[in-house]
């Protein structure tokens, strides 16, 4: 089992759960996916984070940024600037049989050390 959890955020993998082995949660706020929605929502925000950590250097302090990124059925966003941003993202399953809609939203700091944590979660996996 992965369990970990800060101010505004909280990941958990229990691989015991066979449906919805992954709980990801935010400031009053959590969902469940399964082992494929959870790796594909880790490869949007893997690439959002190192996509923003490619353009770090370029940016002044006082310039913004907005990061999008569209892997189906995630849709992701890091907005913010040089030093810290801030997630979003949807899930949709378009044309599938699956019915079910998520929108999350994570405020900095929370966004990195989420992604920081599952980062750590899926690595500890390979």
């Amino acid at each position: 089992m992965f369990q970990e959890e800060g101010p505004g955020w909280r990941l958990v993998r229990d691989s015991s759960r066979s449906n919805f082995p992954i709980l990801i949660g935010g400031e009053g706020w959590a969902f469940e996916l399964t082992e494929d929605e959870g790796y594909l929502l880790a490869q949007v925000i893997f690439e959002l984070s190192s996509q923003h950590q490619k353009l770090q250097d370029q940016l002044m302090p006082e310039e913004t940024i907005r990061l999008e990124m569209e892997r189906q059925p995630w849709w992701g966003c890091l907005d913010g600037d040089k030093d810290c941003w801030s997630l979003q993202v949807i899930c949709q399953h378009e044309g599938s049989d699956v019915l079910r809609a998520i929108e999350a939203q994570w405020p900095a700091p929370a966004a990195e050390s989420i992604t920081q944590a599952m980062r750590m979660m899926w690595d500890s996996l390979e």
